[in-house]
């Protein structure tokens, strides 16, 4: 948790306000804001990868919430007795199959039997380990072993597509309105889940194991690391999301505000839910008679396994397994909303043409359409393999590389002055004084030091006792490397198609900012880039800023596609 908040204050807040403003400012996408230092469009197009990667696993994981969503509609779960065709004889439940109580700890058979079982040579195996493993993702040994399609997570995954698809039919005319109910309703389910499990017994146990501090970690490398990637992942930096939703603001939003109640609201939530998760296990603890630490777990096995045995325990518990999973669908659509958005608006944004405006419903179907094939391959036997090796390498440690390379571009190659007089004009106050340090030493430093001590204390990952192959590994790393190399691809693209006689001439004419950098509403191009706009207007007709809203309101003069976007051409206003 300290490393958390550190990451927050550091890295977290000053990086999301700097997306934010970024592309509220230029009205572009990921790729179209790099117009202000074109020879950086590479990061926009690592953005994409991040989110492309992302989007294809995310949406499995969603998936497989939506599998339990539907499983828990039962008079029973089906991962509470040991009694089922997928059950072994290692497996050992809490509960009887007999009776609806719960496991009564003072049954001197009971307690002898599951005495027993935890003390066996092989590990306790719990009836929810057993439905997960065995019976959701019938997992195959080894990750090259890819086994059959499991139909009901194809059919699941499916599901999650086209709600995904449904809900962004019209842009972000129809995600924004959805977003209020996705982005809510898990608060009320968390406070639910939050009032039974502070009320179970063993709870005050959960929670101090979740609060004690743990000091010994703190030197340890991937902690600082973890915590930057849930920072990055939770506020969603690097990703291009940012860039792509704020561009759609007003011109004069308070985007300083936003930032700051944004990231303060999300991590106060994350908090929120560690006292949801770790009340219940306490409770599961003091049940089975052990420590909290031996029921933790983490990844995929606190989602679907920890944490829906500890349901069963409770009373009606298909009711609150039913809630659970179904704010882990919201919370998950909500993600992937944005992570689709980033990718149609990018590619909208670069083709340009009027024809892939008015039709971009059938850019986001096909986006769609590409993401569920190749999410197929996540839902055989070996997919978890795969979803892992996703997780922890394809949008990783390329996030914080994405984001330290972008501090530098616009503090130190557009110049840190430039952008704080941008941002004056934009607020009408310059950033304060904590975020000019921030993003000109502070966040590059940390990140750069967290990405040394990474490197030095690398562990391969595993998945229980499962090791990864090097080959799996290197396709990790080549994931990783997917998103990163953009960045020099590109640049070497641009010198290259640059105006100039000499390599220097060609380099400074792909660092400095295009022509038609800028506000992109005429009304709003003062100062330095009123000196540019009549011949911007008269040489760029194609410049378009992404926010329809903003053009309703402000102009009036829009030029509507099938699908409610509106994008207004400078040349003719």
């Amino acid at each position: 948790m300290f490393p958390y908040f550190i990451m927050l204050v550091f890295c977290g807040i000053p990086l999301f306000f700097m997306e934010l403003s970024f592309g509220q400012f230029a009205s572009q996408g990921c790729l179209g804001v790099w117009r202000v230092s074109p020879i950086f469009k590479g990061v926009g197009y690592g953005m994409m990868v991040v989110s492309t990667y992302i989007g294809i696993y995310y949406n499995v994981v969603i998936c497989i919430a939506f599998y339990y969503f539907f499983a828990s509609m039962n008079r029973i779960l089906p991962w509470t007795y040991c009694n089922n065709l997928w059950n072994t004889e290692n497996c050992a439940g809490v509960l009887s199959p007999n009776s609806s109580a719960t496991f009564n700890i003072s049954s001197q058979h009971s307690l002898l039997n599951l005495t027993m079982g935890l003390n066996q040579t092989l590990k306790r195996t719990s009836p929810s380990e057993e439905y997960w493993r065995r019976h959701v993702l019938n997992i195959s040994g080894d990750i090259g072993d890819f086994g059959e399609v499991r139909l009901p997570l194809l059919g699941c995954l499916g599901v999650s597509w086209l709600v995904v698809f449904l809900c962004l039919i019209r842009g972000v005319k129809s995600s924004g309105k959805v977003v209020y109910f996705t982005a809510t309703f898990p608060y009320v389910v968390l406070t639910i889940l939050f009032i039974r499990g502070i009320t179970l017994d063993g709870a005050i146990n959960g929670i101090l194991y979740y609060l004690t501090p743990q000091w010994d970690k703190i030197l340890h490398a991937k902690v600082w690391g973890d915590a930057a990637s849930q920072i990055f992942y939770s506020l969603g930096c690097a990703w291009g999301g940012l860039i792509t939703m704020a561009s759609y603001n007003k011109f004069h939003n308070n985007c300083y505000r936003d930032s700051i109640i944004i990231s303060i609201t999300n991590c106060a939530t994350s908090v929120y839910a560690g006292f949801v998760i770790f009340s219940i296990l306490g409770f599961m603890a003091t049940h089975l008679g052990v420590d909290v630490s031996e029921v933790a777990d983490h990844g995929p096995g606190l989602a679907f396994v920890a944490y829906p045995e500890a349901l069963t325990l409770l009373p009606i518990s298909p009711l609150w397994s039913i809630l659970f999973f179904f704010m882990l669908i919201l919370l998950g659509l909500g993600t992937q909303f944005c992570l689709l958005e980033t990718l149609v608006t990018a590619i909208v944004d670069e083709i340009g043409s009027d024809w892939i405006i008015r039709w971009k419903t059938l850019v986001t179907l096909g986006v769609a359409i590409i993401g569920f094939l190749l999410g197929i391959p996540l839902t055989t036997q070996a997919g978890i393999y795969w979803l892992l090796l996703m997780d922890n390498y394809a949008a990783s440690f390329s996030l914080v590389i994405i984001s330290c390379i972008m501090c530098i571009a616009v503090m130190y190659i557009y110049g840190h002055r430039n952008y704080f007089k941008d941002i004056e004009m934009m607020l009408g106050f310059p950033p304060p004084l904590f975020f000019q340090f921030c993003w000109r030493f502070f966040s590059p430093a940390i990140i750069f030091f967290i990405l040394i001590f990474t490197v030095i204390q690398y562990r391969p990952i595993k998945y229980n006792d499962y090791v990864y192959p090097d080959w799996a590994l290197t396709i990790g790393f080549l994931m990783a490397l997917s998103s990163v190399i953009c960045i020099p691809l590109y640049a070497v693209f641009r010198v290259w198609r640059s105006e100039g006689h000499t390599f220097l001439q060609r380099l400074k004419n792909a660092v400095k900012p295009s022509k038609d950098w800028g506000p992109a509403l005429l009304e709003h191009r003062t100062g330095r880039y009123a000196q540019i706009s009549s011949s911007r207007c008269d040489s760029n007709p194609e410049a378009q800023p992404l926010n329809p809203e903003k053009l309703k309101d402000d102009l009036g003069l829009t030029i509507h596609g099938s699908n409610g976007q509106a994008h207004t051409q400078d040349s003719k206003v």
